[in-house]
């Protein structure tokens, strides 16, 4: 790989140009690009500086990505985010929303299948395959690039084969290893008059779809009303991901989401709900390196009980057994 990716004109670019070799490569997890040309890779984990295209050819990279996807990206509408055939997550966003020039982010999927072991060592990853085989209701936390996605994967990869899992997520992420899987996917509106389908659509769709589990890529609205709901009337082993820089944050957003869009909810009666409903927490922390790895397990007690929580692996060790579970 050359420190300079610029080409010196348009006629050089096939395919996706200069990106075209970052895209082949198997170790690149994601691709950024700043300030309209400076290029950046993440490769298992570690990003570093891969060069710097001409001023005019991202544009044209961008343009080539969406034209087949009939999405546009202009004065109108200055931030797009696409999915690619292969999987592969697009977004872009131009001037004057991204002050220092266009910027591009490619973020890929499923380069290397992960594994279990990829995110614990053996005496946490039992305790995940338990809390799978178990039916908890499980959500997974953590920072932006923790791994949330690819652990929520691996998880659900576990469901029994005659189980009917229905996947939801914004941009189609999952590729669970089962045969009775139906993935659905939202859409944003559009600007000639297309409505958009919202996580909350989804979710109180796939009801009417007879799902055995539901597996939600991530909490961040309404749909939290309809996905808890989901949990505690039947759905048991259901999973999700959601954002947050710890476990009991985890906890809290949660609370905060339910708060903000049923808000003649009692504190109390939010706190219960989100006990009855969520099993277990498991929570990503990603190194300085790039190593992503399950910091904490958290249980969560029933309603009633004195106790909120309490440990089930700390500092990514096994401290203590779940004891919830709905087979």
């Amino acid at each position: 790989m050359t420190p300079d990716l610029s080409i010196p004109t348009l006629a050089g670019l096939t395919g996706l140009g200069p990106l075209q070799p970052l895209l082949q490569d198997p170790l690149v997890n994601e691709i950024m690009i700043n300030n309209g040309g400076d290029v950046w890779v993440e490769r298992e984990g570690a990003v570093a500086m891969a060069g710097r295209l001409d001023d005019d050819i991202t544009p044209r990279i961008i343009e080539r990505i969406l034209n087949p996807l009939g999405r546009r990206l202009d004065r109108l509408s200055p931030i797009v985010d696409a999915r690619l055939p292969d999987g592969t997550r697009v977004c872009a966003v131009i001037a004057p929303i991204a002050i220092d020039g266009t910027c591009l982010t490619l973020r890929r999927f499923g380069v290397r299948r992960r594994s279990m072991a990829d995110f614990a060592d053996a005496s946490v990853a039992a305790v995940l395959h338990g809390i799978v085989s178990t039916r908890c209701n499980v959500l997974i936390s953590g920072a932006a690039s923790s791994g949330k996605t690819s652990l929520l994967n691996v998880m659900a990869s576990r469901i029994g084969t005659g189980e009917r899992v229905i996947t939801l997520e914004d941009t189609a992420e999952l590729q669970l290893d089962a045969a009775h899987v139906l993935r659905l996917e939202t859409r944003p509106a559009t600007s000639d008059g297309v409505p958009a389908i919202t996580m909350s659509d989804l979710v109180r769709t796939s009801l009417r779809l007879r799902p055995d589990r539901l597996v939600v890529g991530e909490i961040r609205g309404r749909e939290v009303i309809d996905m808890l709901q989901a949990m505690n009337t039947g759905h048991d082993g259901s999973m999700a991901t959601c954002h947050a820089n710890g476990p009991l944050d985890t906890l809290r957003r949660i609370e905060a989401l339910l708060v903000q869009h049923a808000p003649n909810w009692p504190v109390e009666a939010v706190r219960d709900h989100v006990r009855s409903c969520i099993d277990v927490v498991v929570h990503l922390q990603r190194s300085a390196g790039g190593r992503r790895r399950v910091s904490d397990v958290l249980e969560l007690a029933l309603p009633g009980t004195p106790d909120l929580h309490r440990a089930v692996v700390a500092d990514s060790a096994v401290v203590g057994n779940v004891t919830r579970g709905r087979h």
